[in-house]
């Protein structure tokens, strides 16, 4: 039998500007890490990858773990996270035949206004009531609408991660219900829906299996642990959304609690026992391989911007002069790329300034404030819905790595914040994998799933593997500053007809209690 002391899990981060691969033992030390960059091709509307990069990206920063102290002999499982919508076609021996149409990517507005009208009913039950055109099912239609003899020719929908399972296991895999959700899927029933795609010219012939996150997708395969430097053997295991990973690598896994991820954009997540229904679609919820579920959102204001606008810059003496300038009155809504897709969708929102910086350190100071009520809206916006949005807050992220952001993001949220240890998304793989060999005992029989067991193993994964680091108690001297600047810039989105009234009025509303 295997001695627990020595097993270690593999999570592997499919991230937009690259991949990170972590190896952790059972007690969530960190054994050894790799990094490897990815490019991406912005044009407008359009990002796109190349997904033949994304597995030379996996086996350089597989191997940089290893040559840092993962111990391949150790690792009894690996599982993989992708950026949230990101597809591909690719044909019968798995290789890409399209770029592949990133998470962000928003060329597929009419496909999605189709999608939206002979799914209605569909997307009602499942929670958001409406797809959005960046998310995977539009750019499905038009990939498919691009290359007409995809069915014909044997070629299949493929997300980020089933790419890169595939290139490990050497046969078809399934998709994850989590990757898969934006492409239509249906979470809690773990299936397609065939009479909307029926209706929509979507093949069957196209679409790959679809199982829960934490099931068994098969092992490492000879060629694929010649390249990567794993045993073959080695169990691969189903993972979910970069979102979803974050979260569980966060710990944040009891109902009520909520994980929020300031990297190159802002994704937030909570857990709920129930389904959140979202008449407008801007929040959706994953199915957690616990059987709760876990509602949130992307949005495209993010950290992004700090590389692009203060590229060279002295970061740290940056942070200390913006520090001195915090509340600002320059209020920024800085969006990391065209259109708004949470706390509400606008297609045609652009970035703005209220006025003009006096000074970078102004502007930048302005920039991490605007990200910071952004992620407040967020949070007024989960407790319109119901959700409950007062539990604890973990902070995970690029921004994580800024302490003045994170005392800002708390003084904003007007509540502690939680800093966890080691807290990424690579680590929620990590976790995910033990949990699926601690429910399932390394079978190929579904994995996670809705069962009490299920959920018993990933909270005791997660309670062993994940560990507190520092909590930041909001200012009080702070509020009225920031509560005064929050309803500006409210207002202001408002007053552009980006963010509906009912959300405005909320948000102040909350604000003044």
């Amino acid at each position: 039998m295997t001695d627990p002391a020595q097993d270690a899990w593999l999570g592997i981060d499919l991230g937009t500007q690259g991949v990170r691969a972590v190896a952790a033992d059972s007690a969530g030390q960190l054994l050894g890490a790799g990094t490897a960059p990815l490019t991406s091709d912005r044009r407008g509307d359009r990002h796109e990858q190349d997904p033949d990069e994304w597995w030379r990206a996996v086996c350089a920063a597989i191997g940089q773990a290893r040559a840092a102290g993962a111990d391949p002999r150790r690792i009894r499982a690996v599982a993989v996270d992708a950026t949230s919508g990101t597809v591909t076609l690719t044909d019968r021996r798995g290789h890409a035949v399209t770029p592949a149409l990133m998470y962000d990517d928003g060329r597929a507005a009419a496909e999605a206004e189709k999608v939206n009208e002979a799914g209605e009913a569909q997307w009602t039950r499942a929670g958001y009531r409406r797809v959005q055109r960046s998310w995977g099912l539009p750019k499905l239609r038009w990939l498919l609408d691009a290359h007409p003899r995809a069915a014909a020719d044997g070629w299949r929908l493929a997300h980020q991660s089933d790419v890169v399972n595939r290139r490990l296991v050497g046969h078809d895999v399934p998709a994850d219900t989590s990757n898969a959700l934006k492409t239509g899927a249906d979470a809690a029933a773990v299936a397609w829906p065939e009479k909307v795609f029926a209706d929509l010219g979507i093949p069957a012939e196209v679409l790959p299996g679809l199982v829960p996150p934490g099931t068994v997708l098969g092992e490492v395969s000879a060629a694929a642990a010649e390249e990567t430097g794993l045993l073959a053997g080695t169990p691969v295991v189903a993972g979910m959304t970069d979102g979803c990973a974050a979260q569980l690598g966060s710990g944040a896994t009891a109902v009520g609690s909520w994980n929020s991820v300031m990297g190159t954009t802002l994704v937030l997540k909570g857990v709920t026992a129930e389904l959140v229904h979202d008449p407008a679609g801007v929040m959706y919820s994953h199915r957690s391989p616990a059987g709760t579920w876990l509602p949130g959102g992307a949005s495209s204001v993010g950290a992004g911007l700090v590389a692009r606008e203060f590229a060279g810059a002295d970061l740290d003496r940056l942070t200390a002069d913006a520090a001195e300038l915090l509340p600002t009155g320059l209020l920024r809504y800085p969006l990391v790329s065209p259109g708004e897709r949470f706390p509400f969708v606008a297609p045609g929102a652009t970035a703005f300034r209220s006025r003009e910086a006096t000074s970078g350190a102004e502007d930048f100071a302005a920039l991490l404030q605007g990200a910071a009520y952004v992620e407040r809206l967020c949070f007024d916006y989960a407790d319109l819905l119901g959700a409950p949005a007062t539990g604890a807050v973990v902070l995970t992220g690029g921004a994580t790595r800024n302490p003045v952001w994170n005392q800002l993001r708390a003084d904003v949220l007007r509540r502690p914040v939680t800093l966890p240890r080691n807290a990424q998304p690579a680590l929620g793989m990590a976790v995910l994998a033990a949990a699926a060999l601690d429910g399932t005992g390394g079978s190929n029989d579904g994995g996670a799933g809705d069962s009490p067991g299920a959920g018993a193993a990933l909270d005791r994964a997660a309670a062993a593997m994940v560990r507190a680091d520092r909590t930041v108690e909001p200012r009080d001297s702070y509020r009225s500053a920031h509560d005064e600047g929050y309803v500006r810039l409210v207002d202001l989105l408002a007053r552009r007809g980006w963010l509906p009234e009912v959300v405005a009025a909320h948000a102040r509303e909350r604000t003044a209690s």
